[in-house]
């Protein structure tokens, strides 16, 4: 096969939000080298032309709110973790060994989905399983999307959830040291339950349960070690204290008002929010047969959280705070491998074109990853992530749910899927 290869035939969407145009796209080295608007055939010679008529080529999608120790995912769906139903899947953890060959499994099947990056959200188990699994997919051991690990939530309760008082868990100097302990472990992010969540107590997505000296301490901590923060924050004080805390990822933002939204915008360079629609929806709309019913989708907060987002996103596309899509995925009705949906969410619930909603996970994916200069867009110099679409992405965003319309999927220059040998 040659060392270059040029997809061609079909148009391009870069990921920047403009128009998908005819054009080429080739790769040589693991990195996209050339664009070319219309098709040239007279320079294909020594290059595997891939062909890509009917299709648009585009960049990989990346999931901002991935939790790949969650258990179920498509083909492989547990009741077991299905909160507040059933959460009996924490009594048969098995070890690190078994929960890192779950996560692998899942990271597999993320890929399989098109996304080729993903920025953890949080891990689920008291081991370091992500950075394991993290470190295994940078060096190719297993196929799955490139991976920022995430510390398991923290929360701020005054006991453990067994009824036993915590000793040494509040004030600055232990979320000081939350935060160094993970970044020795090798984590890439520290997570705060900055708000609590009505899944977990009544009324707990208006609970804040750290203080502003609490999340501030963190802050320092974590730009000292070289981790990011990300925060669970529903209540409007919650996303205050992190934008003030410069948490990178601040995750729902449900109940944002006025000034949490004004501060937000302020430092829209900074920072990135990820509703998470995907959960939300499924528990109002597709939660039946694993018991959320209507009534119980009103106790767990899911119906006034809809309505949350789809009143506080439109605000923030608006002032151009970089939401991402990434929806919790996880759950037994929210199973991993259809985090596509999210962009038709982002469409029909939150007012984004299908062009925006597209910018939110490529371009901004690769923000988020940390690597907005090589990752993100269909531009020379940047690595070859690439999913060859059959359709228009850009007129029909549900297209990119269906695995069989995914022609191609490219990671680095790597075909991870092919109808041919490659």
């Amino acid at each position: 096969m040659a060392d270059r290869v040029v997809f061609t035939g079909g148009q391009v969407f870069d990921g920047t939000g403009s128009p998908a145009v005819p054009g080429e796209v080739v790769v040589e080295g693991g990195r996209i080298t050339e664009v070319r608007q219309g098709h040239h055939p007279e320079l294909h010679e020594g290059h595997r032309v891939v062909d890509a008529t009917g299709h648009t080529v585009m960049p990989g999608l990346v999931e901002s709110h991935s939790h790949l120790t969650f258990p179920s995912a498509v083909g492989h769906i547990d009741p077991s973790f299905n909160p507040p139903v059933d959460v009996t899947f924490f009594r048969h953890i098995e070890g690190f060994d078994s929960e890192l060959a779950r996560a692998e499994r899942n990271a597999r099947i993320l890929l399989d989905a098109g996304f080729t990056s993903a920025y953890s959200a949080g891990s689920i188990l008291p081991m370091p399983t992500e950075v394991a699994l993290r470190d295994k997919l940078k060096a190719g051991v297993v196929p799955g999307p490139r991976l920022r690990a995430a510390a398991g939530e923290r929360d701020n309760l005054p006991v453990h959830p067994d009824g036993r008082a915590r000793s040494d868990w509040h004030g600055p100097a232990a979320t000081d040291r939350w935060v160094r302990e993970h970044a020795a472990m090798g984590f890439d992010s520290v997570k705060f339950l900055v708000s609590s969540d009505d899944v977990f107590t009544e009324g707990g997505s208006h609970m804040t349960q750290y203080s502003a000296e609490e999340l501030n301490a963190a802050g320092e901590a974590a730009r000292e070690v070289g981790v990011w923060l990300n925060g669970h924050c529903q209540s409007p004080e919650s996303v205050k204290l992190a934008v003030r805390a410069g948490f990178r990822s601040i995750y729902h933002c449900t109940y944002a008002d006025e000034e949490a939204l004004d501060l937000l915008a302020e430092a829209k360079d900074d920072l990135f929010v990820s509703p998470a629609p995907g959960i939300i929806y499924a528990n109002v709309y597709e939660g039946e047969e694993f018991g959320i019913t209507r009534q119980v989708a009103h106790t767990m907060g899911s119906v006034a959280a809809l309505e949350g987002m789809q009143a506080i996103y439109p605000e923030i596309r608006k002032r151009g705070i970089r939401a991402l899509i990434g929806g919790d995925y996880g759950f037994p009705n929210n199973p991993i491998g259809r985090n596509a949906r999210d962009l038709d969410l982002f469409v029909r619930l939150f007012g984004y074109s299908p062009a925006e909603a597209l910018v939110a996970a490529t371009q901004y994916g690769g923000q988020v990853m940390g690597m907005g200069d090589e990752l993100g867009l269909v531009k020379a110099g940047y690595l070859a992530d690439l999913l060859v679409v059959k359709g228009d992405p850009t007129a029909d965003v549900t297209i990119l749910e269906h695995a069989d319309n995914l022609t191609y999927i490219v990671q680095e220059g790597r075909f991870h899927k092919s109808p041919v040998a490659a």
